[in-house]
């Protein structure tokens, strides 16, 4: 399918079963708008469904800006009914995040600020460039974080400095966002892309099932309590026993090869 508003491509540079999304409005410093939201539920829904695909990067075209925020000039006129009628903001959450079991990393290049920031931290993971800067200024606009915002950042890095980047709208630097643990490291401009590809790779050469299996246990320990989490955990190890993928990755450990995954 061909977008306006991003660019998708599958089996990324060579890489195989890794998906690369690009949001692609640079001279909007790749603000996002109601055409990047329904193409992005139409690109993750794409990549779901495709069983070739097994882990997805989403970035931003250039190097100013993964997402410098969402489109104001979009929202400046909206009233507060449509908003709340809409339910805006919500799909973000219920179409991608919910529904996309498989791994995606955000590769951050430049401004996520925002939304672009939340978009970011929607990912099982961030990998930034050395340049990148996190923030949610929407209080200078009168306004306050409405697609997670408070809560994804505030589980990231905690309530103070959360509290003080949601109330004084400053930007953290990628230095800064890597010891607090917001991302899992910072590299240089020119290599984010090719380090993004590298670990997408290994992740799409594990077990499918597997892989899918250990992103709900994570994420299972940021909504439940440690006693629910374990049983959770326990009852997913247990399924995966069962599976064709466990019986040939113990066959192939044992006799020193590749495993040959079904995904099953």
């Amino acid at each position: 399918m061909t977008y306006e508003a991003i660019t998708v491509e599958t089996n990324a540079q060579g890489t195989k079963g890794v998906t690369l999304l690009t949001i692609n409005r640079p001279k909007a410093l790749n603000a996002l708008n109601s055409t990047v939201l329904a193409e992005l539920i139409d690109a993750f829904a794409a990549y779901q469904a495709d069983d070739s695909q097994l882990c997805a990067i989403l970035t931003g075209s250039g190097e100013k800006a993964f997402a410098a925020g969402a489109d104001i000039k979009e929202m400046s006129d909206k009233a507060a009914a449509d908003f709340y009628l809409d339910d805006f903001f919500s799909p973000w959450t219920s179409e991608i995040v919910k529904k996309t079991r498989k791994p995606w990393i955000a590769a951050v290049n430049g401004f996520a600020l925002g939304g672009g920031c939340e978009l970011a931290m929607m990912a099982d993971f961030i990998i930034a460039s050395d340049n990148a800067k996190f923030g949610q200024p929407e209080i200078k606009l009168g306004v306050a974080p409405g697609m997670g915002g408070s809560q994804r950042l505030t589980r990231a890095i905690g309530k103070s400095k959360s509290m003080e980047m949601c109330l004084t709208g400053r930007m953290m630097s990628a230095e800064e966002a890597e010891r607090s643990n917001l991302i899992v490291r910072s590299v240089p401009q020119a290599d984010l892309i090719a380090d993004a590809l590298k670990t997408a790779a290994t992740i799409a050469s594990m077990p499918p099932m597997a892989t899918i299996a250990n992103k709900e246990m994570v994420n299972s320990a940021f909504e439940m309590t440690l006693d629910q989490g374990l049983i959770v955990e326990r009852r997913i190890f247990q399924i995966l026993t069962a599976s064709e993928d466990k019986k040939e990755g113990m066959e192939a450990f044992i006799e020193k090869r590749e495993g040959q995954w079904k995904g099953r």
